[in-house]
C-alpha cells in the first residue's frame, strides 16, 4: 500500500489547536500517592539487586496493576486520543541521577519498546546545550567559500536556538525534564491533523505536493549521512489513519546534496504553508523538573523556542529523551518502509539505521 493522494480525501477525524487545549486539562495528568509509592518499591527492588537503567527490560522493572492501568491508558491516548500527554510532578529531587535514568526507562519500557537514537547504540539521549562545536561532534554541511556550516538536526537540538517544528523517527518520543532554563526554551506542539485538515480548506493544490515524495538527508544520523538520501512524502493515509514525518532541516541538507532534484517553487510554498499553519496552530507550554511529555510522531509536530541558561542559578535546561516503538501503532503506508523499516501496526520500528533492538 503507497501513500493516497489527498484528492480522495475529506477532512480527517480529530486535531485539536492550542486555542482549545487552552480550554481543557484533560491532556494534564499527575501521579497519585499509590503510584509514586510503586514506583519507590520498584526502585528499592532494583537497587537491591544492583541493577543499572541499561539492563531494565519490562520484565526486570515491575510495576503493580495501578501504573499498569494509568500507562495503558495512556498509551491508548496516545495513538486514539490526542496524541499526546503530559505528566506532572514526578519527584525527581527524592533520586540520583542514576535512579532517575532507570526510572524513567523503565516506565518506558512498559510503554513500549526503546528504540537506538543514534548509530551508536544510544537508548537515552541528554538534550541540553552542550556548546563548542557542534557540527563537527553531530554533523554538517560546509557551504560557501567563508566554511560556513550548515548544522544537522541533531546538531541543533545540542545547542540553545531554535528548533523548528518537526517529527522524531518513533512511533512515541517521551522527555522528562531535569531542569529549565533561565528564559525561553517552551515546548510547542501542534496537531498533524489539524495542521492537514487547514491545508486542505486552504490550498489543496499544496497539500497534494504533501502527499509526494520529498527527498530527505540523513545527515547527522547514520554514518555517512553527509551523502545518503532517501524519498518520503510528508503525509501517509492507511486504513483512515495519517501519519506524517517532517523535518525542514532534513529536506534543507538534501537539497545541498549533488544529484538531487530541486524542489519546485510550489513544493517550497507547501511546506513553508505547512510550517506557518502548525505554529498558527500551535499549543506553548513549560516543562518544569519532573514534568513527563509524550508525543505521538505519527500526529504531533513539536518545535522548541530559544533558550538562555544560567548555570550559577542554577538554571540549565535539561532533558532525557527516550524513543519508542509502541504496541498499539498503527499500519503505515507502504512507500514509508524506507524510513520505518516495519509498517505493520504494532511493528518494532524506528530508531536509526541498521541498529533496531527487540
Amino acid at each position: 500500500m503507497t501513500t493516497e493522494p489527498s484528492s480522495e480525501i475529506d477532512a480527517l477525524p480529530g486535531g485539536w489547536t492550542g486555542d482549545e487545549l487552552r480550554q481543557e486539562s484533560g491532556w494534564t495528568l499527575s501521579w497519585s500517592a499509590e503510584e509514586l509509592a510503586g514506583l519507590e518499591s520498584t526502585l528499592e527492588s532494583c537497587a537491591r539487586r544492583g541493577l543499572a537503567w541499561q539492563e531494565v527490560t519490562r520484565e526486570e522493572f515491575p510495576l503493580n496493576q495501578v501504573l499498569r492501568e494509568k500507562l495503558d491508558d495512556i498509551a491508548q491516548e496516545l495513538e486514539e486520543g490526542r496524541g499526546f500527554v503530559k505528566i506532572e510532578g514526578l519527584p525527581i529531587a527524592r533520586y540520583s541521577e542514576e535512579e532517575i535514568r532507570l526510572l524513567w526507562f523503565g516506565l518506558g519500557c512498559h510503554l513500549g519498546h526503546p528504540r537506538f537514537q543514534d548509530s551508536h547504540g544510544q537508548l537515552m539521549r541528554e538534550i541540553k546545550d552542550e556548546g563548542g562545536d557542534l557540527g563537527s561532534r553531530h554533523g554538517r554541511i560546509v557551504v560557501g567559500d567563508d566554511g560556513d556550516a550548515f548544522l544537522s538536526s541533531k546538531a541543533r537540538t545540542y545547542g540553545p536556538g531554535e528548533l523548528r517544528f518537526h517529527t522524531d523517527r518513533c512511533d512515541v518520543v517521551g522527555l522528562l525534564c531535569l531542569g529549565q532554563a533561565k528564559s525561553g526554551g517552551l515546548s510547542q506542539i501542534a496537531s498533524t491533523i489539524a495542521v492537514h485538515n487547514a491545508i486542505l480548506e486552504q490550498r489543496p493544490d499544496l497539500l497534494d505536493l504533501l502527499y509526494r515524495p520529498y527527498t530527505r538527508s540523513r545527515l547527522g544520523e547514520e554514518d555517512g549521512g553527509e551523502t545518503a538520501t532517501y524519498d518520503l512524502p510528508v503525509f501517509g493515509l492507511r486504513n483512515g489513519k495519517l501519519t506524517s514525518h517532517y523535518s525542514r532541516t532534513y529536506i534543507e541538507a538534501a537539497q545541498m546534496q549533488a544529484g538531487v532534484e530541486k524542489l519546485s517553487p510550489a513544493q517550497w510554498e507547501a511546506i513553508d504553508l505547512l510550517a506557518a499553519t502548525a505554529e498558527r496552530l500551535s499549543y506553548a507550554m513549560r516543562l518544569e523538573p519532573g514534568d513527563i511529555q509524550l508525543l505521538n510522531s505519527h500526529v504531533t509536530y513539536h518545535a522548541r523556542e530559544a533558550f538562555e541558561d544560567s548555570p550559577a542559578e542554577g538554571l540549565t535546561r535539561r532533558l532525557l529523551r527516550i524513543w519508542l516503538a509502541m504496541p498499539n501503532s498503527r499500519a503505515l503506508p507502504e512507500d514509508h518502509r524506507v524510513l520505518w523499516g516495519e509498517i505493520a501496526s504494532g511493528a518494532l520500528r524506528g530508531g536509526i539505521g541498521q541498529d533496531r533492538i527487540g
